[in-house]
């Protein structure tokens, strides 16, 4: 079984919270529009607090609220910044408000970071303990590192949460991961949605960039 550090679990959290704040960020720029999303936000801060409460957990109960809790928080992240693309998106096409040309730039470079935080999170989840701190084998296995293929020189080596992050921003940018194989199918589905999310993120950078810059 692997156990996660304290310093890797202080490295997600941070990253956490940096999701957290692109994403106000956002919605504070297109205020007008995403008024509504106000209640994710809300709903995220309930969940870290019950992930705080739960985070020296002892029984099976609590265990199990830390799990739900911690996989809820990642799906509404991921719900959050997915609708924050439909609607920035929305809005390049139609272009009805009065969002300048460099708040939706910098709406949809917050989108793609964030993007890259929250698949990031979701890689850990599933192929370590993650933020659910799951029990881990072997045969959960669901990415294959470069290292683990090298055992002579990494006898002892496991994927953290910053390998994942290297894999997601890799995987954001390239549309393909730079050393590591998906190895399941939750991984690849994971994977192609990310691709999909950075693919019309970047489009709408550059649409932007160009029409700016025009």
């Amino acid at each position: 079984m692997q156990i996660i550090s304290k310093k890797e679990l202080l490295s997600a959290e941070i990253a956490l919270g940096v999701a957290i704040l692109l994403q106000v960020a956002v919605w504070r720029t297109n205020h007008h529009l995403f008024g509504s999303q106000y209640l994710i936000i809300l709903a995220e801060i309930v969940l870290i607090g019950i992930l705080a409460l739960f985070a020296n957990m002892k029984t099976v109960h609590q265990r199990g609220v830390y799990r739900s809790a911690a996989l809820a928080f990642l799906g509404l992240i991921s719900v959050g910044n997915i609708s924050s693309l439909v609607i920035v998106l929305n809005e390049l096409i139609v272009g009805t408000s009065d969002i300048t040309g460099l708040q939706l730039l910098s709406s949809a470079v917050a989108i793609f970071l964030t993007n890259i935080i929250v698949f990031a999170l979701w890689y850990w989840e599933i192929d370590s303990p993650g933020l659910t701190q799951k029990r881990w084998s072997k045969s959960d296995q669901d990415f294959l590192f470069v290292q683990q293929n090298s055992k002579e020189k990494f006898p002892n080596w496991k994927p953290e949460f910053f390998d994942y992050l290297y894999l997601s921003v890799t995987n954001a940018v390239n549309f393909a991961p730079a050393d590591t194989k998906p190895l399941t199918r939750s991984a690849k589905l994971l994977m192609g949605l990310q691709a999909i999310v950075s693919v019309f993120t970047l489009a709408l950078v550059v649409a932007r960039s160009v029409s700016i810059l025009g």
